[in-house]
């Protein structure tokens, strides 16, 4: 017990967090054309922003399930990078039933807070520590619905502006950290402009359009720029 309360106070800032930006995807996902039901439902079944952001980007354009797949595949590729580290870290009472609700549960966020933990992670311990970033992200969502429904039309569209925002708050300050993910970025807007720009182009999807941005980019920073391993992170 002690564990389990020792996680839900390590992830009440994240719950914070997650309901500020969970209202941002309930008020994107009316403006898209979903109910508030389907929004929430979206939100209790999946624990990924930028999943279920481009998801609802790709359901608006009417794109079809292969899209949706490849993008869903794409995006959320890293949580199953960061499952597996996490899987090395937890104690032995973590059976294959908690590993998948660990899968589930597993963000950015939780991972970085739960990989911090001195020894071993326990399964109470992350249980806790998923609560309130799940009733956050879920509860944000139901609340941005219900606004994108009640307030007028075009006070909703300019709050759902606010996503825009929050992904230059992600980006940019990585861009001033590492020059190299700003010649990315400036990739990925130029691929983006191309393809929406030229005729040729005209018959890409949005939803495929944003895969092959963000695969192009990766690629040519992955080529270009590899992260070079220091003698530590090798032993």
């Amino acid at each position: 017990m002690n564990q389990f309360l020792q996680g839900i106070k390590d992830g009440s800032a994240i719950g914070i967090g997650y309901l500020s930006v969970s209202f941002t995807f309930g008020l994107a996902a009316i403006s898209s054309g979903l109910c508030w039901w389907e929004a929430l439902l979206i939100s209790m079944m999946n624990l990924t922003s930028a999943g279920q952001f481009a998801g609802i980007t790709i359901m608006a354009s009417a794109g079809s399930y292969i899209e949706m797949a490849i993008s869903q595949f794409v995006i959320n590729l890293r949580y199953a990078l960061m499952s597996i580290s996490l899987s090395q870290k937890v104690d032995s009472q973590f059976q294959i039933g908690k590993k998948m609700i660990l899968g589930f549960a597993n963000t950015d966020e939780i991972f970085a807070v739960a990989m911090s933990r001195e020894g071993e992670v326990s399964s109470s311990y992350f249980f806790g520590l998923a609560v309130l970033p799940y009733l956050g992200w879920t509860f944000g969502t139901l609340i941005g619905a219900v606004c994108g429904n009640v307030l007028p039309k075009n006070i909703g569209e300019a709050l759902g502006l606010a996503i825009y925002g929050m992904f230059i708050a992600i980006v940019v300050p990585a861009m001033k950290r590492d020059n190299h993910i700003l010649k990315m970025v400036i990739l990925a807007v130029i691929l983006s402009c191309c393809i929406y720009y030229i005729p040729i182009f005209h018959n890409i999807s949005e939803g495929f359009s944003i895969i092959i941005c963000a695969v192009v980019a990766s690629l040519v920073g992955a080529v270009c720029f590899p992260i070079e391993e220091t003698e530590e992170e090798t032993r």
